[in-house]
């Protein structure tokens, strides 16, 4: 994943240079300032000592990320500093966590008084749809945290570019909050560049959101520990009907429209699904070490089994499937869940073998529950570094966690690909052992 990225597509911009003293300099308790970054404070993209000793044997550094967090002088002068937030895409837990981490860390870190929530996504920023933006305030976002979703709504759906620079100059904004996935952090990079080319000093600053961990580029995304906290008592759920019926089978299906990672954490976290579905390794229902054969020996053997199957997975093998796409362009996925479902039922009763099977679809209960307290610590790291970076005049960037360190990466790079489990990897190697299920199911 890292070898093609060159030094250059780790550059961040900055919309010039850093002159107000920061007003966060006043808690400032390190006598030596231990807490302050200068730009040239990074960390290596790549940790594997074969690509640090490459670097080495050719005499250049090897790519590296700009750390994030406070500087002594910032960009913006917070008394005449507009911030908006805009939630964009699907609901994931952790939302109002950033939101409420962002309005605190600028309204009392550095004292910027004028935050804006944009409401229902891009849409917000498009004037034909008449959302006005709602004054965010320390009081307005207090106890948010409390309940999932995002108190600004969202929405899915490109909008003219144009337009939404238009609407962010109108309202007078300096610094935009975008809270999003792949497709969300593409369009503030769209914002990003049409301001660049208009010359408008209006900072674009994005914090990464996918329930499915698919975002390259950094360690985990936000609400994922949440996601799959919650998908672990659903997949409990299956096996305790499972194993409550003869021959019993409990099929989960999670969320994971690319990406397994939410399937894999489960089983894992669990230890009792006997097969795991994920997009990225091909499997087949028939023949030798198919999921139907699979299934038929653990029930001989043990009299119940589990399935976990992500969304995405298996879809080659559903007939007709549209392919069409949803408003942000995310190509729609076949229903794997109920395909399955009908597919089991009706194997094991042409076999005239009885089965009892329990479906469970968690998806929508699981990505909007409130973040688990692990995740409102991440939440509201993102959101004080986004705040520090903005404040700095970056722009054009997202704020992430990688080895470990709060970093800040351009927008053009992560939006590149998706992150996928490697089915030669550590990760699907864990799921394997697991479950016990063949490397190669039928396939």
């Amino acid at each position: 994943m890292n070898s093609a990225v060159t030094p250059d597509d780790l550059n961040i911009t900055n919309l010039g240079p850093r002159e107000i003293p920061s007003p966060a300099s006043s808690r400032d308790f390190a006598e030596n300032g231990s807490c302050w970054h200068t730009d040239g404070d990074r960390i290596v993209l790549n940790d594997h000592m074969d690509s640090i000793r490459e670097a080495m044997r050719i005499d250049i550094d090897p790519p590296s990320i700009e750390l994030a967090g406070p500087r002594r002088e910032i960009f913006f002068n917070p008394a005449e500093t507009c911030i908006a937030i805009v939630t964009c895409g699907g609901l994931c837990p952790g939302i109002n966590d950033v939101i409420r981490s962002i309005v605190m860390q600028a309204y009392y870190t550095y004292g910027v008084r004028q935050i804006l929530g944009i409401q229902y996504g891009y849409e917000g920023l498009d004037p034909s749809f008449a959302h006005k933006p709602v004054e965010l305030t320390p009081d307005a976002v207090m106890n948010i945290t409390s309940f999932g979703g995002s108190i600004l709504g969202t929405s899915r759906g490109k909008r003219e570019v144009k337009v939404m620079a238009n609407r962010l100059e109108a309202l007078g904004v300096n610094i935009l909050y975008v809270i999003g996935g792949d497709g969300s952090q593409r369009g503030a990079q769209a914002i990003h560049q049409e301001l660049q080319q208009r010359g408008s000093r209006i900072a674009v600053v994005g914090v990464p959101k996918t329930i499915d961990n698919d975002i390259m580029f950094m360690d985990r995304s936000f609400g994922y520990q949440t996601a799959f906290a919650a998908a672990f008592h659903a997949v409990k759920s299956a096996h305790t009907e499972a194993r409550g019926a003869r021959n019993g089978i409990g099929l989960v299906k999670l969320m994971g429209r690319d990406s397994g990672f939410i399937a894999c954490s489960a089983a894992l976290a669990t230890g009792e699904a006997n097969a795991v579905l994920i997009p990225e390794v091909p499997f087949r229902l028939e023949g030798e070490n198919g999921l139907f054969s699979i299934l038929e020996q653990r029930l001989a053997a043990r009299g119940h089994a589990v399935v976990i199957a992500a969304e995405g997975a298996g879809q080659d093998l559903i007939p007709d499937a549209d392919h069409a796409t949803d408003a942000s362009g995310n190509k729609l996925h076949a229903d794997i869940g109920i395909f399955l479902k009908e597919q089991i039922a009706g194997h094991f009763k042409s076999r005239g073998i009885e089965a009892n099977l329990k479906y469970i679809d968690p998806s929508y209960i699981i990505r909007s529950v409130p973040a688990s307290p692990e995740d409102r610590i991440f939440c509201l790291n993102l959101g004080r570094h986004a705040v520090h970076a903005g404040m700095a005049g970056k722009t054009g960037m997202v704020v992430a966690r990688w080895h470990q360190s709060y970093v800040h990466l351009p927008m053009s790079l992560v939006t590149r690909g998706r992150r996928k489990v490697n089915p030669a990897g550590d990760l699907w190697r864990s799921v394997i052992e697991s479950t016990g299920q063949p490397v190669r199911m039928g396939v």
